[in-house]
């Protein structure tokens, strides 16, 4: 099915998100957080929220909008992905989001479509902010406008910090618990697999959690409530087992990070910026 280019500018209805405090623990797992980590995986201490929870809550809203492009599963990976906190998300409650596309850009082989969400509490205070880049394989080409250029450089020096963790063989099976149910991930037989060595790979989203928590842990001291805005591109696919190797900067509160796997040696997460408190 060919994307609608006339979808630019749709905004969904609000669609509200009830969680509790094991679905923030069941994220926090899901991005690998280990028993260090406490106070994200025990109610007893909140838990606290990791801010790139902030795409949960999202997926109804980001879900309806992708059915207004005329997109399908067979056709779309994930580009990159962006969360703004406004205000921390609650360890438990009722949210609202809503998800607008923001663009669509002619990649020539496929097409690129931005959306952006709001997700408010029940004052309709707002509480985060989020950008999905979504490509859609084989749908580009009709001449239309090239995706603005993101920032692609960090620092020269060496970097600050840097994170090792391994990812659990099941660990698509255990993030797609959280609502991202594409068969990618875990069906051998879906026939987007096959692009990819015949094996379901990584969520873009799981390694961006862990991003997330590698910032957290060598920047932060351990506290993602100081991460203000996290930024990165998936530029290769991860699979599950494999070891991210993640790089860090730091100056002022800006961040710079970049995570390769041990396996290829490629750079899998790039143009990966944060800004802390």
């Amino acid at each position: 099915m060919a994307i609608d280019r006339g979808c630019v500018g749709m905004t969904t209805d609000e669609h509200a998100y009830t969680y509790d405090a094991e679905r923030v623990i069941l994220y926090a797992l899901g991005v690998g957080a280990k028993k260090s980590e406490l106070d994200y995986l025990y109610e007893g201490r909140g838990p606290r929220v990791l801010p790139t929870f902030a795409v949960v809550p999202a997926y109804d809203a980001l879900h309806e909008a992708l059915g207004r492009t005329g997109g399908t599963l067979e056709n779309i990976v994930h580009g990159h992905q962006r969360v703004t906190v406004h205000q921390p998300l609650p360890p438990r409650g009722t949210v609202r989001s809503t998800c607008t596309v923001a663009a669509l850009y002619d990649l020539k082989r496929m097409a690129q479509a931005v959306l952006t969400t709001r997700t408010t509490d029940a004052d309709g205070r707002l509480l985060v902010e989020t950008e999905w880049g979504i490509l859609f394989l084989g749908e580009g080409g009709w001449g239309g406008e090239a995706p603005p250029a993101r920032e692609t450089s960090t620092p020269t020096r060496p970097p600050d910090a840097r994170v090792e963790e391994t990812t659990g063989p099941e660990q698509a099976l255990l993030y797609r618990l959280l609502g991202d149910k594409n068969p990618l991930h875990a069906d051998p037989e879906f026939p987007l697999v096959a692009r990819f060595k015949g094996a379901p790979i990584l969520h873009g989203l799981c390694t961006y959690g862990y991003l997330c928590r590698a910032l957290a842990r060598s920047l932060c001291g351990g506290d993602a409530g100081r991460i203000k805005s996290i930024t990165a591109r998936f530029s290769k696919p991860v699979w599950p087992g494999d070891t991210l190797l993640t790089d860090l900067w730091v100056e002022g509160n800006r961040a710079w990070m970049r995570t390769a796997t041990r396996e290829s040696g490629e750079p899998v997460l790039t143009h990966c910026t944060a800004e802390l408190a």
